[in-house]
């Protein structure tokens, strides 16, 4: 059964959501990240993905009291992003609660660090974080292009470690037009070892559904929960038929 993950996305302590990665596209909900988080838990799920938006722009992780209040709510698995830039950013983010770290932006920039991070903390607590626009890796909050393609990134890590990913197709995101599925799908089956995550686009049940159909393990939900696309009582409809 393929695992929903709700999005929290932060900008100063507030949850928002942006389309296509822009932020002056931005729309600002009335629930705090820790309250976003509890109605999740008590919907029955187990992991959430929280980006902190404000850390991947300045390069360093700026809301951490929102991560540590989400992290003290029981039954929730925290995967976390932004702004994660070295050692130090790592600990603190470990240490305030996430139980896994997602790195895009230094992985193409210090490829390095992290194969030693990947070595050091394992593939099930180190994330790599590929974002794409027209095929090629956007680093630093999507503002910036890379040469890189997607499997550039996955041969080189793979060797060290590397479990599981998040691919973003930022046309998709926030678009409600429905996910990439055939990136996903062909990813899926030429690294078959890798859990990936599909990311952006997903407007309704029914895109989860058909991903599920294609054997995909994982999606992250984001707008359409906010936008009321989607309910807490649907997913936790979905999460107990398919157990």
């Amino acid at each position: 059964m393929i695992e929903i993950i709700p999005a929290i996305d932060i900008i100063d302590g507030k949850c928002v959501r942006l389309s296509q990665g822009d932020y002056n596209k931005k729309a600002v909900y009335s629930s705090t990240p820790e309250e976003m988080a509890r109605r999740y838990a008590d919907a029955g799920v187990s992991r959430i993905h929280v980006v902190d938006l404000d850390g991947a722009k300045a390069g360093k992780p700026c809301n951490l009291p929102s991560l540590e209040r989400i992290a003290s709510i029981g039954g929730l698995d925290v995967e976390w992003g932004g702004g994660v830039k070295n050692q130090q950013h790592l600990d603190d983010v470990f240490s305030a609660g996430a139980g896994h770290a997602i790195i895009g932006s230094l992985a193409v920039k210090e490829p390095d660090t992290m194969e030693e991070w990947l070595r050091r903390f394992g593939g099930e607590r180190i994330i790599l974080g590929a974002d794409l626009r027209q095929g090629k890796v956007a680093v630093a909050g999507w503002m910036e292009d890379s040469p890189l393609s997607i499997h550039d990134l996955l041969d080189r890590f793979i060797p060290s470690g590397l479990k599981e990913v998040i691919t973003t197709d930022i046309s998709k995101d926030g678009m409600l037009q429905g996910p990439a599925t055939q990136l996903y799908v062909d990813l899926a089956s030429r690294y078959p070892d890798i859990v990936f995550t599909v990311s952006g686009g997903i407007s309704s049940m029914d895109d989860i559904r058909m991903l599920n159909d294609k054997g995909l393990q994982r999606v992250i939900v984001g707008k359409a929960i906010y936008e009321g696309r989607i309910s807490l009582e649907e997913i936790t409809e979905f999460i107990k038929s398919e157990k």
